[in-house]
């Protein structure tokens, strides 16, 4: 029968393939007419012995003609690294909402791709038992780590920067020895109070983007009532709604807040995604933005100037951020000295069309 042969057709090629033997570096050194110690000096890059370059030449095009892979684990045991820089994030719930995060991998990718090295990435979330990134440091598989939004009650965490594991945080625990990159909140949020004031705006609320708890959030929150009442305002906790990283977290709180507090005239978004959702829940509820209410937002992602109206808010570049904390590490796995161990990067504010100044 027409499908029983097919079948006999597919196994006999199937089985051809499996009978292939493997290519060894003992078939490339044969073909190159060199040692098998030769082989693996060329294929690790190793610079022990000086060779010819048409010897390296011979030896890469036989193991090209035979299609031959070095085993990733011997490889590691000659070079005594693995070429693999773990990337941790602490908050992945965040991924499919943050744009901020996605600018961030790209900075930190595009540095480990042009110095050779892999990115194994991982994702941990809050309570997590497994110690993912702790399998990692333990079993050798990465040669360094970089944490996204570390947080301050990870003890494994602190346990790594106090051993001095190649490590560089993206964001801070606050530990007097850790190597880390971050932007400063404080200018940030200073600007955007500053420009409110200016505007006459007294009565201004806040939607967090994530809960109490997390660094991030609870600095910005601190450095806004600090802000604030550099002008004689008080932040009240009937001020404050909490997101959760979505928009449609931004546009729940900001209905809230909004219900409870009518008379807000401004509200300071804890990220430009936050901002869309009060954008939102602002118009749903019969406002116009700008004239009834002001928002600001945070990070300038890319769709902020193409909003309706477009969004005020604080440019942080998260690429260079990224990039910074990639370089840093690399630093630090090849020897050389890193200083600062802590890195701001810089932040501006972006003016545009969401906060306009009160009428009187």
């Amino acid at each position: 029968m027409p499908w029983r042969q097919s079948a006999i057709q597919v196994a006999a090629i199937f089985g051809l393939f499996m009978s292939q033997p493997k290519i060894t570096s003992y078939d490339v050194a044969r073909r190159a007419g060199v040692s098998r110690t030769t082989v693996s000096m060329v294929l690790n890059h190793s610079k022990a012995v000086v060779l010819s370059a048409q010897t390296r030449a011979r030896v890469l095009q036989a193991a090209a003609d035979l299609g031959y892979k070095p085993n990733s684990a011997a490889r590691m045991l000659v070079k005594g690294h693995t070429e693999t820089i773990g990337l941790v994030i602490s908050n992945p719930d965040i991924l499919p909402h943050d744009g901020f995060m996605h600018q961030l991998l790209l900075g930190i990718s595009r540095v480990n791709r042009a110095h050779g090295f892999h990115v194994l990435l991982e994702a941990l979330q809050a309570g997590d038992t497994t110690r993912s990134y702790q399998s990692l440091v333990e079993e050798r598989r990465i040669d360094g780590l970089i944490v996204l939004n570390p947080r301050t009650d990870d003890a494994d965490l602190k346990a790594l920067v106090e051993r001095d594991f190649p490590l560089v945080l993206v964001g801070s625990i606050r530990h007097p020895q850790e190597y880390s990159v971050n932007f400063s909140t404080k200018t940030g949020i200073a600007s955007s109070v500053a420009h409110l004031h200016q505007c006459g705006h007294r009565r201004i609320g806040v939607v967090t983007f994530s809960q109490r708890g997390l660094l991030a959030t609870d600095v910005r929150l601190a450095s806004l009532r600090k802000a604030l009442g550099d002008y004689s305002i008080e932040l009240q906790e009937s001020d404050i709604e909490y997101g959760d990283f979505s928009t449609r977290s931004g546009h729940e709180a900001a209905k809230s807040l909004l219900l409870r507090r009518p008379d807000l005239t401004a509200i300071i978004a804890g990220n430009d995604t936050i901002a869309l959702g009060v954008m939102s829940a602002a118009r749903e509820m019969g406002r116009q933005l700008p004239r009834d209410l002001s928002v600001i937002g945070f990070d300038d992602l890319p769709f902020a100037a193409y909003l309706s109206p477009p969004l005020t808010t604080v440019r942080v570049d998260a690429v260079a951020q990224g990039a910074a904390a990639a370089e840093m590490l690399i630093k630090k796995l090849r020897g050389e000295p890193v200083e600062p161990r802590r890195v701001l990067v810089g932040t501006r504010f972006i003016e545009r069309e969401s906060c306009q100044s009160i009428k009187t």
